[in-house]
């Protein structure tokens, strides 16, 4: 008898939609399954800002039980000759069925970023928060949520969610394919 061995790829991305016993919740990131371009605007502390291109690649991880993506910018399609990484980083969501949020972890090794938080809708828009080890509040929120585009800002408060500052922000399309 001869056992049929997985790739690594095929363990953690073989799902073609999400498990059974959560597939409702799913879509709340199932939605954005596919492959994203745009641009990428960060704002620094002093109003600078800096452009770039950017992709975005979600997929159903962990049998369906999961959402996996993939932020890279500049994108590496248009990206000039010897232009570094300036983010490759994924993200990993759990929907947890006993607090009806998600589990979140994003990591960033270009960038050495680790985030951990909790998603939620709102309304028609999804909120994720954590907080920095000084207090600040942070949100990454997806906004303007369309079958073939959506807009992703990240913002952080110093008095309780009382006043944001923006600190960058996605306007992504869905990349239709041949």
């Amino acid at each position: 008898m001869v056992e049929k061995s997985l790739s690594f790829i095929e363990a953690l991305c073989g799902a073609e939609g999400p498990a059974p016993d959560r597939a409702d919740k799913m879509m709340l990131y199932g939605q954005f399954v596919g492959t994203w371009d745009g641009t990428l605007t960060r704002f620094g502390t002093n109003g600078e800002r800096s452009d770039s291109s950017a992709e975005v690649h979600f997929g159903w991880a962990l049998e369906g039980r999961a959402i996996q993506d993939v932020w890279i910018v500049p994108s590496r399609v248009g990206r000039a000759p010897g232009e570094a990484d300036r983010m490759y980083g994924t993200t990993l969501r759990v929907y947890d069925p006993r607090h009806d949020s998600w589990q979140i972890t994003f990591i960033d090794p270009v960038r050495q970023k680790h985030d951990r938080m909790t998603g939620r809708q709102v309304g028609p828009d999804i909120i994720q928060e954590y907080r920095e080890a000084d207090g600040t509040v942070c949100q990454w929120c997806f906004f303007e949520i369309a079958a073939n585009s959506f807009h992703w800002v990240s913002r952080e408060s110093a008095d309780e969610r009382q006043t944001w500052r923006l600190t960058a922000e996605f306007y992504l399309k869905r990349r239709i394919q041949a």
